[in-house]
């Protein structure tokens, strides 16, 4: 069937569609329903206005708040600073989500990248996501009663490394040759590393985080290269608020050292007993290791919805600064989303 085509459509031809959309709510609607976005105002403002200072002949920056939810859409879909670019000139869903027409102006993918980067040197994501979980906590949003800690993989883009140059980089050495080519050693991570899991080989880094077991919000977490243990991370994601709380964790966090750091901090251990080689878990270690994963299997929630929702886990940055803050912006964007699933109950 052949579309009606008109020859010039006009202001009115535009509301009317853009009225039609609003009767779809898309996870982007949700956002903007349930996030004070003008909350994060003053700490994008305080941070970037010495930066932003206009050069002469140079074009004015975008609005902070603004460009700040460029990086949000881009994040929730996991999209490369072009298709993001591209989304928000095709998409009529992505330009109310941002408060703009077809008229405005839209940053390109170097103005994103140059954002970013911006919020990155400046230490500005973590600094943002412990902002939104202080709004969590003063809504009431987080439980008092437990937490969960677990890890997840996070994929980079694999490297053609010679044996002798991933022996250098294991080393904490620079291969020969690359120091004197800088866009070589730009392209080059060198803080990725090769782990094992269940028969699979995961190349990058990993998402330590700590969740509250009544919301499922991730409230800290710490990123790792991926060959780092799970358990490594556990002391840096723990602080005095954990005190008299529950934790919950599979048996990758069994031990006595582990037992015994929990016992110090008053944090009551609820972690998965591990059976071991010649000595298999009794039946009522069994069924204790059951009741424990009621709670436990709810840090899946994250996983998945990163997995599914948000693109997968899968990042394009090099290196463990731009990792880490890659991350740490994946768990924020998570954050809001479980908040608008929260609130829109």
């Amino acid at each position: 069937m052949t579309p009606i085509r008109k020859k010039d459509r006009g202001l009115f031809e535009y509301q009317d569609r853009m009225q039609r959309l609003k009767m779809t709510k898309t996870p982007l609607d949700k956002l903007n329903s349930f996030i004070p976005w003008e909350m994060f105002r003053a700490t994008l403002t305080d941070a970037l206005e010495i930066k932003e200072q206009k050069a002469p002949g140079g074009s004015s920056h975008y609005d902070y708040v603004f460009m700040f939810k460029v990086l949000v859409f881009q994040r929730y879909y996991n999209l490369s600073d072009e298709k993001t670019e591209f989304q928000i000139n095709d998409s009529l869903s992505t330009q109310r989500f941002l408060g703009i027409t077809l008229s405005d102006q839209v940053p390109d993918q170097k103005q994103i990248w140059a954002f970013r980067e911006k919020l990155k040197k400046l230490k500005l994501l973590e600094k943002l996501f412990f902002q939104f979980d202080a709004f969590l906590e003063k809504k009431g949003v987080v439980g008092k009663v437990g937490v969960i800690v677990d890890a997840s993989f996070v994929e980079v883009p694999r490297q053609r490394n010679s044996r002798e140059e991933n022996e250098k980089i294991k080393a904490g050495e620079i291969p020969a040759g690359w120091t004197e080519n800088p866009d070589k050693l730009a392209q080059k991570d060198t803080d990725a590393r090769w782990a094992k899991k269940n028969n699979e080989k995961h190349y990058g880094y990993k998402n330590h985080v700590k969740m509250d077991s009544y919301s499922k919000i991730v409230r800290t977490f710490e990123v790792t290269s991926a060959n780092v243990h799970d358990s490594q991370a556990l002391d840096n994601l723990l602080n005095e608020k954990d005190e008299g709380r529950s934790l919950h964790a599979d048996s990758a966090y069994s031990g006595k050292p582990i037992a015994e750091m929990l016992s110090k901090r008053g944090i009551k251990n609820r972690i998965h007993e591990k059976g071991m080689r010649g000595k298999p878990l009794t039946e009522e270690q069994k069924r204790e290791n059951k009741k424990k994963s009621r709670v436990r299997v709810r840090v899946e929630h994250r996983f998945g919805f990163q997995q599914n929702s948000m693109g997968g886990s899968f990042i394009r940055s090099i290196g463990m600064e731009r990792a880490a803050a890659v991350i740490g912006f994946n768990n924020l964007v998570y954050n809001m989303a479980r908040f608008a699933q929260i609130k829109g109950r």
